[in-house]
């Protein structure tokens, strides 16, 4: 299901084929090369690196040392390469620009998903993602052991701020129940609040997921604590702003989700380079 983001990130790069190679390296020169990671990070891209080179030769000899979702240490050999040179320095950009950015997806939910480890509490991506890689980077969250929340608008009614803002006439409970009476079987509800308030108006209703958006840790654990007193079965996911310094303190809430838009829109790459040998 990849390989038509990785056709297209080879046309956007090779464009009409890459003059400096046809000018310098004969046809049918063979090369061999090692790709190597620089940093210490959960590997992510190896599918779509092998992708780009298949895709520019068939035949070309690629060697995996390590598999997507694997943590590998600093400086280490991932992927063996023989084929021809022009091959192999066509899809080089696009093969390790993959593997950086999914990589850094991956390392980034690892990291939080280490930070929450003694809670029973499931890490969530989000739909902040890069226009046509969504598929790859909900992968790549996937590979580091997180959870993938809506893959697109059809998956869940999620009721949202904006939602309520156009429909501000009725109630949350009253939307809520609107939503149930037109989902599909098997569609879940979700609906976002914002206060405690907001929350108890959603709670009647019984949705299956209810969203803290944006609430303080003492916000959260008061709704934790009314739930469990009135014995209520919807789950609970924290959403927003949600980082390094805070999530920890979240988890420990006693909420079943947390939903982080970093995992995706701000992982750092992660530093991969390919060398002729």
């Amino acid at each position: 299901m990849f390989k038509p983001i990785v056709i297209q990130a080879l046309k956007e790069d090779i464009a009409e084929k890459d003059i400096t190679s046809a000018a310098l390296i004969p046809k049918n020169k063979k090369a061999q090369a090692v790709i190597i990671v620089k940093q210490k990070a959960v590997l992510c891209g190896v599918s779509a690196a092998r992708l780009a080179f298949q895709a520019l030769d068939k035949h070309v000899q690629f060697k995996t040392y390590f598999k997507d979702g694997d943590l590998v240490p600093l400086n280490s050999k991932v992927i063996s390469l023989k084929a021809d040179a022009r091959v192999i320095l066509g899809a080089e950009r696009t093969a390790l620009n993959f593997l950086a950015h999914l990589s850094g997806v991956a390392t980034q939910t690892h990291k939080f998903l280490e930070m929450v480890r003694p809670y029973h509490v499931k890490i969530f991506d989000t739909r902040k993602t890069l226009p046509g890689l969504r598929l790859l980077e909900k992968y790549a969250v996937r590979c580091a052991g997180g959870n993938n929340h809506r893959k697109n608008l059809n998956d869940m009614i999620l009721i949202k701020d904006n939602h309520l803002s156009v429909l501000k006439d009725s109630s949350v409970r009253d939307i809520i129940k609107l939503a149930k009476q037109k989902k599909s079987h098997g569609v879940k509800i979700e609906v976002e609040v914002k206060n405690f308030k907001q929350y108890q108006d959603a709670a009647l209703a019984n949705p299956d997921i209810i969203m803290l958006d944006n609430m303080a840790v003492s916000e959260v654990r008061r709704i934790v604590k009314f739930r469990k007193d009135y014995k209520l079965h919807h789950q609970l996911e924290v959403s927003g702003n949600i980082s390094f310094d805070n999530v920890r303190s979240y988890a420990a809430t006693g909420v079943e989700r947390i939903s982080i838009g970093a995992l995706t829109h701000s992982a750092s790459s992660v530093d991969f380079t390919l060398k002729i040998i």
